[in-house]
């Protein structure tokens, strides 16, 4: 809440604050280039009543912001460039807190709960599961199996296990999507 606050309170924030007026600005082909629109007083609402289950959607949100304003405007633009230094500055900040996620949960109220994921988030999780390595894998199956085994599917003949992710407990996929995102977020890093 407080490093949303201080990116909402710069000067140069203007642009992030509101969701895009794109009738008012004549931006017609705005809602056909960008399908989720976010911005910070959204991002906000939502942090304050307690709509966001781990730091992790909240960063999603919050990084759909930059995202979707360079992706509406041209490289090189002072709106494109204004949310690349933005999105630099909070991957900063967001790093050095991620590196203490207790603090963070605790003074933001972001535990993880039994809120259901949405489908997009589970189709994403899905997807993440396919890039992550073995060993973090079989942490992942040994996770479930212990927290939520209606979620696996064995087939002891060929040695495989399958995940249903409908099937994963709200707070066991929370807890599931933040490990993922973390390693994924890792191997970018040593890339």
């Amino acid at each position: 809440d407080s490093l949303l606050s201080q990116i909402s309170s710069r000067s140069d924030a203007s642009p992030f604050l509101h969701p895009v007026d794109w009738k008012a600005l004549g931006l017609y082909d705005y809602p056909t280039i960008i399908k989720n629109p976010m911005d910070l007083t959204t991002v906000l609402k939502k942090l304050k009543s307690n709509q966001y289950p781990s730091l992790t959607s909240v960063s999603s949100d919050v990084r759909l912001i930059w995202k979707n304003c360079m992706t509406y405007n041209a490289d090189g633009s002072d709106f494109y460039l204004l949310a690349s230094e933005f999105s630099k500055r909070f991957e900063e900040k967001i790093s050095k807190l991620s590196k203490d996620p207790s603090a963070v949960k605790s003074s933001q109220g972001l535990e993880a709960n039994d809120t259901a994921p949405s489908p997009e988030q589970k189709q994403c999780f899905a997807r993440n599961l396919f890039r992550i390595g073995k060993e973090e894998l079989g942490r992942v199956v040994t996770v479930l199996d212990d927290k939520s085994p209606e979620a696996l599917t064995k087939n002891v003949a060929e040695d495989e296990v399958e995940v249903n992710v409908d099937r994963i407990l709200g707070r066991v996929f929370w807890e599931l999507e933040e490990y993922v995102a973390g390693v994924l977020g890792k191997n970018e890093k040593k890339k």
